[in-house]
């Protein structure tokens, strides 16, 4: 008896030694709002006069190559905090605030992750701020098949400035796997939270319908919803238009899983007013990247990237995301917004 007990505990150990020696891929998908991230050229069709050399804020090229910089240190070190030999940095970055592919070339071939080499797809749109969406990607890792710019109408009433952001949606292959990437930025709280929320559920619904008749024409596939919302994770844009659940064995074939509502619950936020924190910037994900079982990419855990560089560490918004502008005075921080990021795995046989 002693012996077969021995023998017993002795496979035990070893299976549990196997299990421990498993790999995985890792595999990094984040959002960051760039908050204002405008060239010095004036553009006579958006209004953006106010970030040159001659408007209000005085912007000249060394703000400017100062942002790049700052933004390219924290693109540099998204995702070592889980696993320090992530050279290679997110696989998927999708950004919102930019004003053209100028900012982002500059941002890609910025030194401190041009060895990378990121790529971006990005579209104009007609929102009157003269700001857009974009997605950077490394094509090491994902390899675009196709994409366009999805147009929000707004409804009567919801915003004074009739056309917001578009929502980029790109399709492609991470390490092999079909799947549909949704860029958003949503319209701002501009003029009350309740006059403006008509405009956030008409986005809402750009990506939902988009994603449904997806799954309609082709069965259920990987897909990610992300971007700064303006909305926090209980908002109804997000838990009635979405219809996306907090809670992973709530999410059924077609639906919506969302990470951060638990931690919204808990405090924690992306961005910071009048002392509130609230967490707009969100990365969700649908049902098919829930089952941990699976042979491709599965959904491993969500991360704010809140370092204490990235932190405001005096004056008024002491503990807030450090800002680049404190209304026209420059700040010379990296953003109003902490970037988000979720961790996939996948088992290497």
């Amino acid at each position: 008896m002693k012996r077969l007990f021995l023998l017993l505990l002795t496979f035990c150990f070893s299976s549990v030694l196997l299990a421990q020696k498993q790999n995985y891929k890792v595999s990094i998908i984040a959002f960051y709002n760039l908050e204002n991230f405008y060239d010095t050229i004036d553009n006579p069709i958006v209004r953006d006069e106010e970030f040159t050399p001659k408007g209000e804020r005085n912007y000249n090229s060394d703000i400017y190559f100062n942002k790049v910089g700052k933004l390219a240190n924290v693109l540099s070190q998204i995702g070592t905090d889980e696993n320090p030999k992530i050279t290679d940095g997110p696989a998927i970055i999708g950004v919102a605030e930019i004003e053209n592919d100028t900012v982002l070339n500059d941002l890609v071939n910025h030194p401190l992750i041009q060895k990378r080499g990121y790529k971006f797809i990005h579209y104009d749109c007609r929102d009157a701020r003269g700001v857009d969406v974009g997605l950077i990607y490394n094509p090491k890792y994902f390899k675009p098949e196709d994409s366009k710019p999805l147009f929000v109408n707004l409804p009567s009433g919801a915003k004074d400035a009739y056309f917001t952001r578009d929502v980029l949606w790109v399709k492609g292959k991470l390490d092999g796997e079909t799947i549909h990437i949704y860029v958003n930025h949503w319209p701002s709280r501009l003029g009350g939270e309740e006059r403006s929320a008509p405009g956030r559920a008409a986005a809402a619904l750009v990506s939902k319908h988009h994603m449904d008749s997806i799954i309609k024409a082709d069965g259920e596939e990987k897909f990610i919803i992300m971007g700064d919302l303006n909305d926090d994770p209980i908002s109804p844009s997000i838990t009635k238009v979405l219809q996306a659940k907090g809670k992973i064995e709530d999410v059924t074939a077609g639906g919506i899983f969302n990470p951060w509502i638990d931690m919204y619950k808990k405090g924690f936020g992306t961005l910071a007013y009048q002392d509130a924190w609230g967490l707009f910037d969100q990365v969700m994900i649908s049902y098919k990247w829930l089952d941990k079982k699976q042979d491709g990419f599965f959904f491993y855990k969500q991360f704010i990237f809140n370092r204490d560089f990235l932190t405001e560490n005096n004056g008024r918004y002491k503990n807030y995301p450090m800002r680049t502008w404190d209304g026209m005075t420059y700040r010379g921080g990296y953003s109003d917004h902490f970037p988000t990021y979720l961790v996939m795995l996948k088992r290497i046989p």
